[in-house]
């Protein structure tokens, strides 16, 4: 080859070069364009053939080198419907062939593109900066999964979704150990309780028995005497100073009366110490102050209550008075004497049990005695068929308590209110006619998954059957201080007619609808195509690709996961383009410095011809 051979190959050099610096020159110039690829090039040496003595460096020309598969840095956005992808894969994209009535027309020619700066136009598709349109697979509303698997334009409309009515509830709380309702006295045992004797109509389970009536308590504050110690049976309702006499006398003009109304009988005083006598009035017992003991009060209590049971008694200074089976016990009294042997007027106990059959409702007329005996469970917004809203108001009650005794379980029934509105016999509340009973650990025993509330109708509207869930651990019976009930989760799958107002892109790759019911609902999977040979899809405009044979066909299924509200940068690295840039300026340099020579080289040549 020989000196032309050397200019020949400087000039390859040459172009080479220029066609490096062609692409350095566009790496930078896109080093701010989204999710551009950079191209990087490629030399190749052309050796001419010769024997193995006569071989030479040969000439050189150029190829791009793409790098298609590596990810520029992944940075977040503002703008909801922008995306980025997390590892391998392509967005499917398309590009209008022509436009009709303002509206785009397909080709059918699937294109892909890492540029995610997608936004929804005027129509309803998501189109990024270089005017390509997303393709996707829609998503069934009802079970939430992919139509299909072939990617097609996606377009939303701002079409109404349709209403839909509530057809499970799913509840979750955590019910107190010792409910705090209004009717509540921490030293009467089972006042927390609901209680059926109070209700004409009994709103425990239909059908349930009603329990016998049982003795109850009430246990005073401990007292001492005027001597300093804990009062008992045998101490004085009057006494000098430090005897075994109450720290409060008694005094000739106090009563005691026990019961209300008609029944009502009185415990009344005199003092034959002082002179005086017993009186005679109707339903009165008399106590004698020069002799009368805690004991003796204490019986006389139980004689006007009809109490034949356990008597009322003291120990350790605190008296504990019981009910007995024949009446609640009821004492009134204004006497500092009373106050003074630790119990506070009045003196309200209801005996444990009574009442009728349960008929599972609350009456209007009953309304206020349920809620003073119940705790709120929460409420939600429920839909009929038409997408009109319901409140529906849940409400809990504790009707047996393991606190007394052996045969006694926690147990707790569930309402739902029927008519906010409800009065006389019309009912109010509706019992969901299942107990629920915890065991010792808090734990529900026998487990309640869900049950069904047949005919759910609120305030005249009608839900129709409604499936109530609970999980096999949604319910628990803990301490808690607040006494109330803790709900963790009031959920129903019901909701109202609405718009579409916006849309998103989740990290899940789906496109997500929300309206202006408050529902967000899945509307689309953004489809992501992977190549076997992704550095061999042929670049066009707008950071877009086609597929070539040496690519093969897209293939769907196993691309990287999608970031929403984020966008991909270009994988440009401006300090490494400047670094190739000299380079390729040296290298340049040094192959006109060639032709330099071999040119000097030729004159040489040409005059020793001379």
């Amino acid at each position: 080859m020989g000196i032309f051979g050397a200019l020949t190959t400087s000039v390859a050099g040459l172009r080479a070069n220029s066609y490096a610096l062609e692409n350095i020159s566009g790496n930078i110039a896109n080093s701010q364009t989204t999710a551009f690829k950079r191209v990087d090039t490629a030399f190749l040496d052309l050796i001419p053939q010769a024997g193995t003595n006569a071989q030479v460096a040969g000439s050189v020309t150029s190829e791009s080198r793409l790098t298609n598969t590596l990810s520029g840095s992944v940075q977040s956005a503002s703008v909801s419907t922008y995306m980025a992808i997390n590892g391998e894969g392509f967005f499917a994209v398309q590009k209008p062939g022509s436009f009709s009535d303002n509206s785009p027309v397909f080709t059918g020619v699937n294109n892909y593109t890492r540029r995610g700066d997608f936004s929804l136009d005027k129509n309803g598709y998501l189109v990024n900066g270089a005017g390509y349109y997303l393709q996707g697979v829609a998503i069934d509303p009802t079970t939430g999964n992919p139509v299909g698997s072939t990617p097609t334009v996606l377009k939303f409309q701002n079409d109404f979704l349709p209403s839909q009515a509530t057809t499970k509830i799913s509840y979750r709380a955590n019910l107190a150990s010792y409910p705090l309702t209004t009717k509540n006295d921490k030293s009467v045992p089972g006042s927390e309780l609901l209680r059926p004797a109070d209700f004409t109509s009994n709103p425990q389970v239909a059908g349930t028995a009603p329990p016998p009536f049982a003795d109850n308590t009430k246990v005073g504050l401990q007292k001492n005497s005027k001597a300093g110690t804990a009062i008992t049976a045998a101490t004085l309702l009057k006494g000098a100073a430090a005897t075994n006499s109450a720290s409060a006398d008694f005094t000739i003009t106090d009563t005691i009366t026990v019961g209300t109304g008609g029944s009502a009988k009185t415990i009344a005083f005199y003092d034959s110490g002082a002179g005086g006598s017993a009186g005679a009035a109707p339903n009165t017992t008399y106590l004698d102050l020069a002799t009368a003991t805690v004991g003796n009060l204490l019986g006389a209590i139980d004689t006007a209550n009809g109490n034949g049971g356990s008597p009322s008694s003291v120990a350790t200074g605190a008296i504990t008075l019981h009910t007995g089976i024949a009446a609640d016990l009821t004492l009134t009294s204004t006497s500092a004497g009373f106050a003074s042997l630790g119990l506070t007027s009045p003196v309200s106990v209801a005996r444990l049990g009574g009442g009728s059959v349960g008929t599972g409702q609350v009456t209007g007329a009953e309304n206020q005695t349920f809620l003073d005996e119940s705790i709120s469970g929460g409420a939600t917004t429920a839909y009929d068929g038409s997408g009109a809203p319901v409140n529906v108001q849940f409400r809990w009650a504790k009707i047996d308590s393991a606190a007394l005794g052996v045969g006694h379980n926690d147990t707790w029934n569930l309402f739902y209110q029927v008519n906010p509105g409800a009065t006389g016999s019309q009912v109010a509340w509706q019992n969901v006619n299942t107990n629920f009973s915890f065991n010792s650990t808090g734990q529900m025993n026998p487990v309640i998954g869900q049950l069904a509330l047949s005919n759910l109708t609120v305030s005249g509207v009608s839900l129709g059957n409604v499936t109530m869930s609970f999980g096999t651990g949604g319910l628990t019976q803990f301490s808690d201080t607040n006494g109330n009930v803790q709900v963790n989760q009031l959920q129903q799958d019901g909701y109202a007619a609405g718009q579409l107002t916006s849309v998103s892109v989740s990290n899940e790759g789906r496109v997500v609808g929300a309206y202006s019911n408050g529902r967000n609902i899945d509307l689309a999977e953004v489809s992501v195509a992977t190549f076997n040979g992704a550095n061999f899809l042929k670049r066009i405009d707008g950071g877009a690709f086609e597929v070539t044979n040496e690519s093969g066909e897209a293939l769907y299924g196993k691309g990287g996961s999608i970031s929403g509200s984020s966008l991909e940068s270009s994988n440009t690295d401006i300090a490494d383009e400047f670094t190739k840039l000299i380079v390729t300026q040296q290298a340049y340099s040094a192959n006109t410095k060639v032709i330099t020579t071999a040119n000097t080289m030729v004159q040489d040549l040409l005059n020793v011809m001379r």
